[in-house]
């Protein structure tokens, strides 16, 4: 290929990028804006122009081969490229405008998030937000994602990160549940009660406490087994028994006394915890739609 036949292949090696991103023709014609017929077109002109297979189509899946992995890599610094120099205008404007997409969890998106964004959208009338909620963990950069909020104690590497707010798991339980049955002064009082664990992995079962230098663990066990927080807390408040909940989920019905703290003393160290945190790859820290974005939701959820 010449020095600048590539050129003529740039359109093919975006939908090649987003087919094999997104695993789907269907998908990737979407975002695109074309039928899935010709994003396979495209995907097969790029084919034939470096003369390998980069996709194993079948009727269920589609796999990249050994070549189709090294061109994906290739082609995704390329888009990345392409897609800084289109907002280099935007870096210099005097105003933020344009739009950002953001990715949250869904719980986070809905308790915590929402209403600091339509105070955001208020503010700067030239900025459009997209707000994917998803509770997988989305790469801003394999995705297209400008900012990604995530719940972890250990954001990946290559990405910028800024703290929101702190996460704290509560364990909770209804007032008529507690009523009814014994009373719960330390972490082994639980092996004789109803609790509600994720269910996610066998050790979901076995429940971790701290209290200063002490630490203990009881294995519980529960009717009800649930790995989404707004559904276990439906399901404590309905007294099924003692749950796990986040506490910007449980605030809510802890200040209207559906629920209240069990063992307030003791530390849960739940498998999901840390902080929430906002990343994004350090470039578009410098886009002033992000930049503006970033800010607000730090400065808005500093005293959480």
């Amino acid at each position: 290929m010449g020095t600048y036949a590539f050129l003529k292949v740039l359109p093919e090696m975006v939908t090649f990028t987003r087919v094999a991103e997104l695993g789907s023709f269907s998908a990737a014609a979407d975002q695109l804006g074309m039928t899935p017929s010709a994003a396979s077109r495209q995907v097969r002109r790029l084919e034939q122009s470096l003369g390998v297979q980069l996709l194993l189509r079948t009727t269920r899946q589609l796999r990249l081969t050994e070549a189709g992995v090294e061109a994906l890599a290739r082609c995704s610094e390329l888009v990345a490229a392409a897609q800084a120099t289109m907002e280099i205008g935007q870096q210099h404007a005097a105003a933020p405008r344009g739009r950002v997409r953001l990715s949250a969890p869904k719980a986070f998106a809905r308790r915590v998030l929402q209403p600091h964004l339509l105070s955001f959208l208020q503010r700067y009338p030239e900025v459009d937000l997209q707000l994917i909620v998803d509770d997988r963990d989305i790469d801003p950069i394999r995705e297209g994602v400008d900012l990604v909020v995530r719940l972890t104690q250990d954001p990946p590497p290559g990405l910028a990160a800024r703290p929101l707010m702190r996460v704290e798991h509560l364990l909770c339980a209804a007032p008529h549940y507690l009523a009814q049955h014994p009373p719960i002064a330390r972490p082994a009082d639980l092996a004789a009660h109803s609790c509600l664990a994720l269910g996610e992995t066998a050790h979901d079962h076995h429940w971790r406490f701290r209290r200063g230098d002490e630490e203990a663990e009881v294995r519980v066990q529960g009717r009800c087994t649930v790995n989404h927080s707004e559904i276990r807390l439906e399901s404590v408040k309905a007294g099924l028994g003692v749950g796990c909940i986040q506490s910007f989920v449980a605030q809510q019905a802890l200040d209207a006394g559906e629920v209240v703290r069990v063992l307030a003393d003791w530390a849960f160290q739940a498998r999901y915890h840390g902080q929430a945190l906002i990343l994004y790859p350090p470039s578009r820290f410098a886009v002033p739609k992000c930049r503006v974005l970033i800010d607000h939701l730090v400065t808005a959820l500093a005293t959480r």
